[in-house]
């Protein structure tokens, strides 16, 4: 029910329950106009579904955010600090307004600023696609009627071919690498290995007799990145030498191990990693351990893999990031197509030729 009334005091007040039975809203003003125009705007808000409750209508985005942050913390740790991240960059731009303040108007020209401000175009995306799940959760938890960000808001992906190291500079790598460490090259470049998986990589994951790699864990004994993770990686029987001599002469739970044989953390692979790229002639700056991948992704296509081998050794979820990220690699199929189209239609030449003769 939804009335304007006369109040003894002489204001007048509109009231209404969004739904039967429940809380009852209020508003008191001196006009009678006044009172009955916020109740029509309320009521028109529960008619098109785009009510939310009032108290909720205040709460700030820098408050939402953090209410966020605690349901996301059921993800890896890893996906849990890289939105913290974004979530201090939003905080920056929108942590003071509240979360129906915000417009389609404003998120398009924070993208702008940040494109203007010299950041890549897939960073911005990215924090483009974080705020969006942020509002998203707050419709889908009724605080907020509507998201503001959508396609029409969203900057271009900008995705970035990746750099691919040649064979040289691989191996310039591995040999301006610690000794102790100079296996880890070789995990990423022909094994696909990610840094976290190659420093959580134990003795008992690597099946030496089956010449196989059967990822488990990830640094320091977290689980995998995803399900396809797992997958069993076939290797060369020059790289299962390698691993046993690194065993060998580095025992201990796992392949790679610091001075004391311990567990080497991804930090101090990566600045190892980093020390060796500045010797190697050639190399980006911003070539990291994870690039390798991009190295081994290029020896399988150039070998003839078809995308979905390329997906399984380097365990990707879709086929769809493995052509996203890889796509350029594969080598152009026109002749490819003409000789395929041409093996068929030659066995008709004779054909064609009598019957050109005779239109002749």
């Amino acid at each position: 029910m939804a009335t304007v009334r006369k109040l003894p005091n002489g204001r007048w007040q509109a009231r209404y329950r969004a739904t039967p039975g429940g809380r009852q809203f209020t508003k008191t003003t001196t006009r009678k106009v006044d009172a009955q125009t916020w109740l029509d705007g309320e009521l028109a808000k529960l008619t098109t579904g785009t009510w939310t409750d009032p108290g909720d209508r205040k709460q700030s985005v820098s408050a939402w955010c953090d209410e966020w942050l605690k349901g996301y913390a059921t993800r890896r740790e890893s996906t849990v600090r890289q939105a913290k991240v974004h979530v201090a960059r939003i905080k920056d731009e929108f942590g003071e307004m509240t979360l129906a303040q915000i417009r389609p108007s404003h998120v398009k020209a924070w993208c702008a600023r940040l494109i203007a401000d010299e950041h890549e175009s897939s960073y911005v995306y990215a924090l483009h696609g974080r705020l969006s799940q942020i509002l998203g959760d707050a419709v889908h938890d009724g605080v907020l009627a509507r998201n503001p960000c959508s396609r029409r808001t969203s900057p271009p992906m900008g995705k970035q071919r990746p750099y691919v190291a040649t064979t040289a500079q691989v191996w310039g790598l591995y040999d301006a690498m610690p000794k102790r460490y100079r296996v880890a090259i070789l995990l990423g470049a022909f094994a696909g290995l990610r840094v976290s998986e190659a420093c959580g990589l134990r003795v008992a994951d690597v099946v030496f007799l089956k010449r196989e790699i059967r990822p488990a864990v990830q640094y320091p004994a977290a689980p995998l990145k995803t399900a396809m993770s797992k997958t069993t990686i076939p290797v060369s029987d020059t790289l299962v030498s390698a691993l046993s001599q690194q065993v060998a002469r580095w025992p201990g739970e796992w392949i790679l191990t610091d001075d004391f044989g311990g567990q080497v953390g991804p930090w101090k692979l990566e600045r190892a990693f980093r020390t060796a790229r500045g010797k190697v002639e050639g190399l980006p700056d911003g070539f990291r351990y994870q690039d390798l991948r991009h190295y081994f992704a290029s020896l399988l296509i150039s070998s003839g893999a078809d995308v979905k081998v390329v997906q399984h050794r380097l365990r990707h979820a879709s086929a769809t990031t493995t052509l996203n990220t890889y796509s350029h690699l594969w080598p152009d199929t026109d002749e490819s197509t003409r000789t395929a189209v041409e093996a068929v239609l030659v066995d008709r030449t004779e054909e064609f030729l009598r019957n050109e003769e005779v239109v002749n």
